[in-house]
């Protein structure tokens, strides 16, 4: 695993579970993805397609829960819980209604990716294709843009994702 990947917070038993979840789910992901790919089948836009499509179902469970569904802070507040936060080492960089800025400080799934030696092209696919979930999420909101900046797949310290209120 990559020495920039690794977790600073590790004391918190429930989070730690947490993250062993989601290393679980990163490791089906990208060995159906690469096993997709060795078949030569469009392993990019299957993988895209569905996580897009499950981004789309959690956006609308953040928006059923959201008390102002127009607010940025409301949703950066409902989608980026405490938990959230603690389990990728999330830093909120700036939450006002116009941005929210975050920094993830760590990634289980790329830890997940690394462990069966995934690194480089593909590391970076898979990291893009797991981000089709918070463009999914985002889809729910017509008056928000999502952008993802450098990530840790690409060999960053922290990955950059940030809501912009479209104007």
């Amino acid at each position: 695993m990559s020495t920039l990947n690794q977790p600073k917070n590790t004391s918190n038993a429930e989070i730690n579970k947490i993250r062993g979840a989601i290393i679980h789910r990163g490791l089906w992901m990208g060995l159906i993805l690469k096993e997709a790919k060795e078949k030569g089948l469009d392993w990019e836009t299957i993988g895209r397609n569905a996580v897009f499509n499950t981004g789309k179902i959690h956006g609308d469970g953040i928006k059923d829960r959201m008390t102002d569904k127009d607010s940025l802070v409301d949703f950066g507040n409902t989608f980026f819980t405490e938990d959230i936060r603690n389990i990728f080492e999330i830093e909120v960089k700036e939450i006002t209604e116009e941005v929210l800025k975050l920094e993830y400080g760590h990634c289980p799934l790329v830890t997940a990716w690394q462990s069966v030696g995934i690194e480089g092209e593909f590391l970076d696919k898979l990291c893009d294709i797991a981000m089709c979930g918070d463009r999914g999420i985002e889809s729910k909101f017509d008056q928000f843009d999502f952008e993802l900046g450098k990530t840790i797949a690409q060999g960053y310290d922290k990955c950059e994702v940030n809501f912009y209120r479209i104007k």
